[in-house]
């Protein structure tokens, strides 16, 4: 990292290839939220593995021992 004074105050600023990798990772973000066609078939995919699981386990089961 490298220092920028300011009026006597110092200032940390990333390296330029960090910095490109908060972007990239910010870019992807807003991407999802931003973009419907990207961010919309994520989350139904989601919704629909979160409500698979819970199906499952709500209908699964044990078989019943026959009484003796």
């Amino acid at each position: 990292m490298s220092t920028v004074s300011i009026n006597r105050m110092n200032v940390q600023i990333p390296s330029v290839v960090e910095q490109k990798r908060i972007v990239d990772i910010l870019d992807k973000f807003d991407a999802l939220v931003n973009d419907l066609s990207v961010g919309l078939p994520a989350e139904l995919t989601a919704r629909r593995q979160q409500y698979e699981y819970y199906r499952d386990r709500l209908l699964t089961f044990k078989e019943l021992e026959p009484a003796s």
